[in-house]
């Protein structure tokens, strides 16, 4: 119970933080519309902020929470461990409820923040860290989600191989990665890699926000399985 606890306030504050900066920029004026992930000319200084807050986001309660649960805060992630042979098919069932209350409990916490903006904040159809494609076709959304995460996924088990991993520096290299990740994706998808992150927000945005839910898990958990499997069949692993 105390690991499925973490894992749950692991991915609310990835959510509030990650999703609470789209909203921020947004407030702030810079540029940044609701077609975030629709592929739309996003103001540069708004992805590097959104990237550097879900990074560092990842980062912190890696050094936090990670001791506790591994700090997973994502499904894909407990997929790609567990194909991977790392992680206990009987937790898996556990870790995924944690990590979508987790979701709904930071975007409740952002949406409670929001109802004292100055002259109030629409969530529905408005901006509030949901992640759509817009005109980009399906098939290449979900590729995009897919390759990304197989990349995040594959970056994660790497530096967390036992004797030969990152060590006391991997939960800095894993926010990195995601960092980066979002600077190259944010145009497309929104660069989720995580249905535990999309799930709520969306649904609290509707629309297509919420038509489009189907592509974030689709593309990220087939992304992670074949990093999983990579590392299983020892492809990408460095252990002897």
């Amino acid at each position: 119970m105390k690991r499925f606890i973490a894992e749950a306030l692991g991915t609310a504050v990835l959510v509030l933080v990650g999703c609470g900066s789209v909203v921020a920029v947004n407030l702030l004026g810079s540029g940044l519309s609701p077609a975030v992930a629709m592929g739309a000319s996003v103001h540069t200084q708004g992805i590097l902020a959104i990237a550097l807050a879900f990074g560092l986001s990842v980062t912190a309660m890696a050094y936090c929470i990670g001791p506790i649960s591994g700090c997973h805060i994502n499904p894909a992630v407990t997929v790609a461990l567990w194909t991977a042979g790392r992680f206990s098919g009987k937790d898996v069932p556990g870790y995924l409820i944690a990590q979508f209350v987790g979701g709904f409990v930071g975007a409740g916490v952002l949406a409670l923040i929001l109802q004292g903006a100055p002259g109030g904040y629409a969530i529905s159809g408005g901006v509030f860290g949901q992640t759509t494609f817009g005109a980009w076709s399906p098939m290449s959304a979900l590729l995009t989600e897919a390759v990304a995460t197989f990349i995040f996924t594959a970056v994660i088990l790497g530096v967390t191989q036992p004797n030969v991993g990152g060590g006391a520096l991997a939960g800095l290299v894993i926010g990195l990665t995601l960092a980066l990740l979002h600077l190259a994706f944010v145009p497309i998808t929104g660069n989720s890699l995580n249905p535990a992150r999309t799930l709520a927000p969306n649904l609290y945005a509707g629309g297509a926000a919420a038509a489009q839910i189907w592509v974030y898990f689709v593309g990220p958990l087939v992304g992670a399985a074949l990093a999983g499997l990579a590392f299983k069949s020892g492809i990408l692993s460095g252990e002897k």
